[in-house]
């Protein structure tokens, strides 16, 4: 299209039709030609010096202006790899540089001079724990389009694969000056970060997911619009991963996982009970998950055996076969290489009942977990006892939860397990009706969100004949994911058949979890008020044991032709 000089299409048949009755377009309206702009993002070279200092000029001509090109050549001979541009249709029109360091040589208290070796940049370290970002520029011309954040997110990228622990700046405060003489520079930071006034550099930095560590007096002498302070910034890189990997044995990022959303089935002896647990762990690790995860009295079946009339009698002599159980899965774990969540179990231990989930390792080693809160009904039914213990498991595929049923439906267990690295909550329950199943569901929606961490839930379905208590079954099994948009759309990653017998198998990938800790629509965990509030352990009391079971007693002999509980958790 030809165009007049003032950049306006020209020529007669460039000028714009109308419709009949259509009033033609006033001149202001006619649209102007923008050229194309074709970015290239690339490491830069000793012959881009002259496109750099005149950008140098343009920023800093009330700061001493460019470097001088041996400084220039000295950086890129240093590292490389570390210093980047941004160039536009061939023409260079912003940069970034940076180098390595040790940065524990250094502290909090360095001056830019120090810390780069007045210019000379032999601090650099390949060795070193951190990038130092030395300087970012662009093109007043180039402001507009946000280049800064290309290279933010490019260095970020470098970081992560040089695998150092972050990124630490100095950042001017220009638009401090204007306020000197009102505020101190820790106030001026702070209504900036709360957002009542705008700094040029800072709040583009608190944009990029850095942080200000603390104020540096000093740090560039002849800055005179930041009245020579800076922020000192850093951003985390949350893949750091401290020891070097290994050749074989490494901790896994995607995890694979399996549940058995289990068929409760008359069985004539214990034997028979171990062909159907072994069938679901050689099922499950035939898809080569590192975890299988039963449900909550999986082994309700055992109930029937002990042909006792009086359901606390009958879970009583149940807890028998908890033992030879917890073993053979422990045998089953190492044979079929796949850890094994051994849903729950009763325990009979020196005269108190408890329910126990047992983490069979893969390695052969075992760990347990009791239910802490016990539901009215296993209070009156059995007099069953809540735990006092809560444990984050490690295991070869990251660290675990594991709260039974109606523990799920206290949020301040999963908050705990969170604040010590719990990336996955396994959680076997029971449930009779679709309502009680709805109480363990929907809070098992609310701890994966609430603490940024996949949730599986799994339990039983199908019916027991001759177990009080225990007849009728509901389960639909499912694992849950935080919401946010790097996840599905519903926050479900798959979930069974409600009531039917089967397995469900799903892969979670951890990184996932780091990036919302750092990038997500909102951080609950990060922004969580800790100077306002805080969840801790209290020593436990063996009078809430007794007042339990009291209030049990008092609900069976208020009710006592009830025939099931109805609000089983």
């Amino acid at each position: 299209m030809a165009t007049s000089a003032n950049g306006k299409a020209g020529g007669s048949h460039a000028k714009k039709q109308t419709l009949p009755g259509m009033p033609a377009a006033p001149e202001l309206m006619t649209p102007t030609s923008i050229p194309a702009h074709k970015l290239v993002l690339r490491t830069l070279m000793r012959s881009d010096f002259k496109a750099v200092k005149q950008i140098m000029d343009k920023v800093y001509s009330n700061m001493e202006g460019a470097w001088a090109q041996d400084e220039y050549n000295a950086l890129l001979k240093k590292f490389p790899e570390g210093q980047i541009c941004i160039e536009d249709n061939g023409q260079i029109v912003a940069a970034a540089l940076a180098i390595i360091v040790e940065y524990s040589k250094f502290g909090d208290k360095h001056t830019y001079a120090k810390i780069t070796g007045n210019g000379k940049f032999d601090t650099h370290d390949p060795n070193g724990d951190t990038l130092y970002g030395v300087d970012v520029f662009v093109d007043p011309e180039y402001r507009s389009l946000r280049l800064g954040r290309r290279l933010y997110d490019a260095r970020k990228e470098l970081c992560e694969n040089l695998n150092l622990r972050a990124m630490v700046a100095g950042g001017r405060i220009p638009g401090y000056a204007a306020y000197a003489n009102e505020m101190t520079p820790a106030k001026y930071v702070e209504m900036v970060r709360a957002k009542e006034l705008t700094d040029p550099i800072l709040t583009f930095q608190l944009a990029n997911d850095f942080y200000v560590r603390k104020i540096i007096r000093g740090y560039l002498p002849y800055d005179s619009e930041s009245k020579a302070y800076a922020t000192l910034l850093e951003w985390i890189n949350v893949y750091y991963d401290e020891e070097t990997d290994k050749l074989i044995g490494n901790q896994k990022s995607n995890v694979r996982i399996g549940i058995v959303q289990w068929q409760m089935r008359a069985t004539q002896n214990l034997d028979d009970f171990f062909q159907q647990m072994e069938f679901f762990v050689d099922t499950v690790s035939g898809y080569k998950a590192d975890c299988v995860l039963f449900p909550e009295f999986f082994n309700a079946p055992m109930m029937a055996l002990t042909n006792e009339e009086s359901p606390s009698v009958a879970i009583r002599s149940m807890s028998a076969f908890t033992e030879p159980i917890k073993t053979k899965m422990m045998e089953l774990a190492v044979s079929y290489n796949i850890n094994v969540i051994a849903g729950s179990m009763p325990l009979y231990d020196d005269g108190k009942l408890y329910n126990v989930s047992y983490l069979c390792r893969r390695d052969g080693t075992v760990d347990e977990q009791y239910k802490l809160h016990v539901t009215p009904d296993e209070a009156s039914y059995w007099g069953m006892r809540g735990g006092d213990k809560l444990r984050c498991f490690d295991t070869d595929f990251g660290k675990i939860g594991i709260l039974i049923c109606y523990d799920v439906e206290f949020p301040e267990l999963s908050r705990m397990l969170s604040d010590e690295g719990m990336k996955i909550l396994f959680v076997p329950f029971w449930t009779d009706t679709k309502n009680a199943y709805q109480r363990v569901r929907l809070c098992a929606q609310a701890r994966a969100i609430e603490n940024e961490c996949y949730v599986a839930i799994t339990g039983s379905v199908g019916n027991l004949p001759r177990v009080e208590n225990m007849d009728i079954q509901y389960s639909q099994s499912a694992v849950f994911s935080p919401s946010d948009f790097a996840f599905p759309h519903d926050a479900i990653v798959a979930e069974a058949t409600p009531n039917t017998e089967m397995t469900l198998i799903a892969d979670l990938d951890l990184d996932l979890l780091k990036d919302l800790n750092t990038s997500g629509a909102v951080r609950n965990l990060r922004d969580r008020r800790k100077d306002l509030y805080s969840v801790s352990w209290t020593k436990k009391s063996e009078q809430r044991d007794e007042e339990l079971l009291s209030q049990g007693e008092e609900r069976a002999i208020k009710a006592p032709a009830r025939r099931k509980a109805v609000a089983q958790g």
